[in-house]
């Protein structure tokens, strides 16, 4: 690949730094890549040879503004592997990431430069230096020590070894999950679509179609499909069918991830035992609020407790609803939770998915999301038409503020395709921060959702459920633009883990809010608002199954600690494993063969591995500071203000509960995520 040909080697020379999509193929990310490891790696050996005293500017920032093309590419390159990844991409990211990792370790291992990292550490004069300085110091130092930088001889190699290898497991684990969600199929004759609504039906036969099947109808894993399907179905032989084929992934064949999975667990205790910590959880849980993994097990536990009385409860009267309904004894399997559920709420409110789903069009709910920006915040959102994609149903925004200033540009990708993981997710193709020049670079932010698509008779219609993840992904986009750091590794979503999902958890509270749903809410066909009594019956329905919600996540959280808090290597049996650490909030019997671990890829590739307990964390954080909103008024602007002053805006500058405690004036506890879903404790 000629150097000319490939746009990763110079700036973007578009509007606002827009990725020029038309202009890239998947050809030259890999020399690009190298070109920018060759080029990070020169600018590295300049600073830990420079001859002059090492001093904060010299070595500290110089190494935060170094790797300029090497972030280019990345920025583009990771979003892609997860957006539009096809078989040649996935390549190109196989061979690459032995080679990243390699990079990143040789800068952190590199003796000559942690020296003067660690001179200027011990010579570092905090009152000297602003809160965002002070950090930047602290996380650069804590990152080379936390990187191996104080090991030597053979436990240094050995730490490169491990970190080589465990991100080749991370990778093979991620892509074995995606392949594999993709290879099933449920298809459906005439005889099989009993409970089904229009809009399932639609869906199904569009998928059937897709695949040039017209006889025929088309069920999937990926969660537009999978989550209807299992809501709705008549047919309990099919929802175990299904089910088992969902549960069941990544445990056999060609994709089989159990003993990837156990590799990974192991080679990462191996790596924290090497780094001087008891488990992995120990090592990782330093880095976050929580720090210990007794204060992670002491939240889990709290609300372990609070909440599983409730949980009991409510599965005891579904089991009584599930048998009055059908005239028989029924005992609630898995796969009739998300069926029964759902007709219970909507017996005891009159309201379900189908009834609320023609009020929220794709389209309408996006200027909702919009309009909800721009009265909290003052942002406008313009259609961008000229800038590159990199699919042609993405769509492109330009953002400003209240005086007609960039912030930033947002990509939408909303529909589910093969190149694309399942799920929702935010990122970025480049984050905010401050060049050498003083300029403020705005980001270009992406929001990654697999809605499901519309029909030949009907738009995009979402569910309340597919409402509050478009605005918990907004949240992270918020985060994201709404940044006002000077360094881009401690801007926006840069924060602790178990921070990092208290803006996108908070934005969720709105759409049990009438006065949000006021602002967008239209009949698709008819144009008229939600009835108001219908607003009404979805707000009084808002706490129905929040003690089993709550009490899924913790057995998720639980399987993420037990995996990570493993003292010696484990070469047991996996299944046992998980049911062991999910035995005290099971609301099921385990079912053999079912297992969540081979494809939970949060833990075990996407970076939530000792934190996935950080979702409950976050929420406890969000309820406390919308119970402020909901003293000051929910769109009060001057709480909005100082939201984005001290949370939004600041990014990781400072410790996440220092900022918090200045916007909240205190620190947070479980009472108000306790009061939001009607939970009281059992004395």
């Amino acid at each position: 690949m000629m150097i000319e040909n490939n746009v990763f080697y110079r700036a973007f020379r578009t509007t606002g730094g827009a990725v020029p999509f038309d202009r890239i193929s998947t050809a030259d990310f890999e020399p690009a890549i190298v070109e920018g490891i060759k080029q990070h790696d020169a600018e590295v050996k300049a600073i830990a040879e420079n001859g002059a005293e090492a001093t904060f500017e010299n070595t500290i920032v110089a190494l935060e503004r170094a790797g300029v093309m090497l972030n280019r590419v990345l920025g583009v390159f990771y979003p892609m592997l997860s957006a539009n990844a096809d078989d040649e991409l996935l390549k190109v990211s196989e061979r690459m990431a032995p080679v990243l990792s390699e990079h990143f370790n040789s800068i952190t291992l590199n003796e000559q430069l942690w020296q003067r990292v660690k001179h200027v550490q011990e010579h570092f004069d905090p009152g000297q230096h602003d809160a965002e300085d002070r950090m930047l110091m602290q996380e650069t130092y804590d990152g080379f020590v936390r990187s191996g930088a104080n090991l030597e001889g053979e436990a240094r190699e050995r730490y490169r070894q491990l970190s080589k290898r465990l991100t080749e497991l991370t990778l093979k684990f991620d892509q074995n999950a995606l392949k594999e969600t993709s290879q099933y199929e449920l298809w459906l004759t005439a005889e099989d679509l009993g409970g089904l609504p229009e809009s399932v039906l639609d869906a199904t036969k569009q998928a059937a179609r897709d695949k040039g099947r017209e006889d025929a109808w088309l069920v999937t894993l990926h969660a537009p499909s999978y989550v209807p399907f299992m809501k709705y179905s008549d047919r309990r032989d099919l929802r175990e069918k299904l089910y088992m084929m969902y549960n069941r992934q990544c445990t056999a064949g060609q994709y089989c991830n159990l003993d990837v999975l156990r590799e990974i667990a192991n080679k990462r205790l191996e790596l924290a035992r090497l780094m001087g910590f008891k488990t992995f959880a120990d090592y990782k849980l330093q880095h976050t609020m929580a720090q210990r993994p007794q204060a992670v097990y002491g939240m889990l536990d709290e609300l372990r407790d609070a909440y599983l009385p409730v949980e009991r409860a409510e599965m005891k009267r579904l089991g009584e609803f599930a048998s009055q309904l059908e005239g028989r004894p029924v005992e609630i399997k898995p796969w009739d939770y998300s069926y029964y559920s759902n007709k219970e709420k909507d017996s005891m409110f009159d309201i379900n998915d189908e009834l609320l789903r023609p009020y929220f069009e794709l389209g309408r709910v996006t200027q909702g999301v919009f309009g909800f920006a721009k009265r909290m915040y003052g942002l406008r959102f313009t259609t961008n038409h000229d800038a590159q994609v990199f699919h042609p149903e993405v769509e492109v925004y330009d953002v400003t503020d209240e005086d007609g200033k960039a912030v930033g540009m947002l990509y939408l990708d909303f529909f589910p395709r093969p190149t694309k993981q399942s799920g929702a997710w935010m990122t970025s193709f480049r984050e905010q921060y401050v060049d050498g020049d003083g300029n403020d670079v705005r980001p270009l932010v992406t929001l990654t959702m697999n809605f499901s698509r519309p029909t030949d008779s009907r738009p995009s219609l979402l569910t309340v459920r597919e409402v509050e993840t478009y605005m918990h992904e907004f949240g992270h986009a918020l985060h994201q633009l709404l940044s006002r750091c000077r360094y881009q590794s401690l801007s926006g979503t840069n924060v602790y883990r178990d921070f990092v999902e208290v803006p996108s958890q908070f934005n969720e509270n709105y759409v049990y809010e009438r006065e949000f749903l006021d602002s967008f809410a239209r009949h698709y066909q008819t144009g008229e608002p939600v009835p108001q009594e219908l607003i009404e019956r979805l707000i009084a329905s808002s706490q129905y199954g929040a003690a089993y919600g709550c009490v899924r996540q913790l057995g998720f959280g639980y399987i993420d600690m037990a995996w990570h808090s493993i003292e010696q290597p484990y070469e047991g049996d996996d299944y046992e494993f998980e049911y062991k650490a999910v035995k005290d909030v099971q609301a099921f019997e385990s079912v053999e063969g079912c297992i969540m671990s081979p494809q939970f890829t949060h833990i075990f590739s996407g970076g939530y591995a000792a934190g996935y307990y950080g979702y409950k964390w976050a929420e406890m954080i969000e309820c406390d500071a919308f119970d402020k909103f909901r003293q000051e008024g929910i769109f009060d602007r001057a709480t909005a203000r100082s939201w984005v002053e001290h949370v939004l805006s600041r990014g990781g500058t400072e410790a996440p509960m220092t900022l918090y405690k200045r916007f909240r004036g205190g620190e947070p506890g479980i009472e108000a995520m306790m009061r939001r879903d009607g939970i009281q404790r059992v004395k």
